[in-house]
């Protein structure tokens, strides 16, 4: 077996487990290196069937018990943990819409608009800063919450999907047509400075 780096602690399973646990069973391979495990060892692990290599980097401890949304970590994880699932993807999460959408959408930093990225297959990316208040969680994964899903959906999607998710959300009550209004100001009024 690859040893762990010179100095440092020696690798324990069981804080692997601890850091893929909150992320439905993924891990990157920095946070394997944190946890004492260097490249070489990773790779022992994956060839001995512990870890399934899932993307460049990320990997999926094996005997963790599956989880709702599992899918939705390896495009979070590639980000970083720094995207927030957005748009007709969070209308999806949300129940709010009967579409499936056929990718997955992400909002990640607007900073990010001037990096060379290498997006994964099936992911469109939206550059906006989500401020904190505009997310909650679904098991582990983050998206936007109800009003700037739908405004966001609204500024620039699908116009039937949006105006059928919007009824949806003011029936059940989750804000009022006005909210709703105001949001999509803000939306538009925050891009077109960004331009």
């Amino acid at each position: 077996m690859p040893r762990t780096k010179a100095k440092g602690s020696p690798p324990a399973w069981d804080r692997l487990y601890a850091i893929g646990a909150p992320q439905a069973g993924y891990i990157t391979l920095a946070q394997a290196v944190a946890a004492g495990y260097s490249s070489p060892l990773v790779e022992y692990h994956v060839n001995s069937g512990r870890l399934e290599r899932v993307g460049r980097g990320i990997f999926r401890l094996v005997h963790f018990p599956p989880t709702d949304n599992e899918d939705l970590m390896i495009p979070w994880l590639w980000s970083g943990q720094q995207g927030t699932f957005s748009h007709e993807t969070a209308l999806s999460l949300h129940g709010l819409s009967d579409a499936l959408p056929s990718k997955t959408h992400m909002a990640v930093p607007q900073a990010w608009r001037k990096r060379r990225l290498r997006i994964p297959q099936g992911i469109m990316l939206h550059f906006a800063d989500v401020a904190k208040d505009e997310v909650t969680w679904i098991g582990p994964v983050p998206l936007t919450k109800t009003l700037r899903t739908v405004a966001d959906v609204m500024a620039h999607g699908n116009p039937e999907l949006a105006a059928q998710a919007a009824a949806q959300a003011v029936k059940k009550g989750l804000f009022t047509r006005r909210e709703l209004r105001e949001a999509v100001a803000r939306r538009k009024g925050i891009e077109e400075s960004d331009r």
